[in-house]
This record gives structure tokens, sequence and C-alpha cells, in this order.
């Protein structure tokens, strides 16, 4: 509850002046949920890898240091965001999002013992509302992030997504939990959250053959995001979600640089 009462005060109303704001950001706890982008970054199966390529590294003729590179990279790939367009024909590209969207407090829903468990778990309404049951109803505005225990398996992608292969191969060998078409449907009936993420490759299961869950989301206008990282180091309740995702006009998704920040204790 103390967490509660902080996070109300850091993130009030900002029509009200509050000269004590950046002293609060600059003492709050910021957790980075985002994978570094590399050669070894976890992409679809059917995607081109991240590149990341040297321009100029080192002493000019004038004799000062300087460096640039140049990047590539799939809109779906890494710690990255999915905006409506994603799958749902007239929804949001990304700079259509509002920037109201892009933050929200944290609802952290450990399902890790029951992916251990089961590659192929889906998490369900009743994992939703059993959280509820212990830390309150979700909030309006909030992210809701689904903590499967996988993002430990990141630099083992055999673990991490059930296979090496690649193209559709790849695709059919996927094995990750997700979140279920049921409580996607229940969550956009019953709650009005800003987004949801979680760490493994896909909101849609690994085995997912139609992607339902992404088009229930997309349809309500939701955002999500995939790949996340450290959400083990976030509390059930009580931090609060910055996600800035690339602004690239048209963009079904890109690159996304995602953050927890914590209040001080």
């Amino acid at each position: 509850m103390k967490r509660l009462v902080l996070l109300a005060i850091l993130f009030g109303a900002f029509s009200c002046t509050r000269p004590d704001l950046p002293k609060l950001l600059q003492t709050a706890t910021w957790i980075d949920l985002t994978h570094d982008f590399d050669s070894t970054t976890v992409y679809w199966p059917t995607d081109v890898n991240f590149r990341h390529d040297t321009v100029f590294y080192g002493i000019t003729e004038k004799g000062y240091f300087y460096s640039s590179f140049k990047y590539a990279a799939e809109e779906h790939g890494g710690t990255h965001f999915d905006a409506p367009v994603h799958f749902h024909q007239g929804g949001n590209s990304i700079e259509k999002v509002p920037l109201a969207q892009l933050h929200g407090p944290a609802v952290l829903i450990d399902v890790s013992k029951e992916c251990s468990q089961n590659r192929d778990y889906l998490v369900t309404a009743n994992d939703i509302t059993n959280w509820e049951s212990r830390h309150g109803r979700i909030p309006e505005g909030a992210i809701i992030l689904l903590y499967t225990g996988y993002e430990k398996y990141w630099n083992d992608h055999l673990r991490y997504t059930g296979t090496l292969k690649k193209g559709a191969e790849g695709v059919a060998d996927l094995h990750f939990p997700g979140l279920s078409p049921e409580a996607s449907t229940w969550i956009t009936a019953n709650r009005k959250v800003n987004a949801i993420g979680l760490d493994t490759p896909s909101i849609d299961f690994g085995q997912s053959k139609d992607f339902q869950t992404h088009r229930i989301l997309t349809a309500a206008g939701l955002t999500m995001y995939e790949n996340l990282c450290n959400l083990d180091q976030l509390p059930s309740a009580g931090a609060y979600i910055v996600a800035l995702p690339m602004k690239i006009k048209g963009g079904s998704g890109s690159p996304l640089r995602i953050v927890a920040i914590l209040p001080p204790k």
C-alpha cells in the first residue's frame, strides 16, 4: 500500500505543479526491461536477424576520433513494440499511438511455475483474477506484464524458443508460453488497460496457428511488448512503466526501450 501511495504522489496529475517531481524521479529506482540488440538477438524464424555495420570507427585524417554505424532490423524482433495495426486493419500505427498509452502502473502476474512445467502454457483469466484477489482490481491505464521466467533462457535460443530452425520449419517447432485468447477476451471486456507485455517472443504461444490473442488485443486498441527482461526484479504491484518505441511512421512495430520505475522507499 505504501508503494501505491508513493506512486500516486510520483505520478499524480501533471496539471498540478509539483516542484518535488524532478527529485522524486532522480531518487527512484529505474530498471531496464530491454535486451541488447546485436547479432544474437532473437527474431522470428522467418525474419532477417539484426545487423549493425561499421561506417567508420577510428581517428580521422584531421586527427580526432569519430564513430558511426548503420543498422538494419525487422520491426518485430528483440525487445519490441506491437502497434494495433500489426493485426487489426485500420488500427493505430506507431506514430498514432497516444503518448498516454505508452506508460502506466505495472501489474506483474507471475506464472513462472506453471510455465516451467509446460512450455506451451496459456495464461488464463483465472491467473489474472487470482492476482486481483491478492492485490486488488487492476487499475485503469495499467500495463499488464506476464512473467513466464523464459527471460533466463535468452542466450539459449533452443530453450527460449523451442527451436534453432529457420523459415517455416522453425515456425512449426516454436514452443513457448503466451496469453490465452480466453484471457485476452476477458481483459478487453472487463478492464481498461494500456498494454500487455511478457518475456517470450510473442504474446501468442509458440504453437499458435491463427494468432487469436494478437487479433483480440489489437482490435481493442491495445499495444503489446514482447521479449522483455528483468521482470523478476519487479514487485507484483507498485512499479510504473514507461515504454517508448521508435516512432516509425506507418509502423506496425519497432524496437522498444522500456523501463520500470520504483519510487523511493
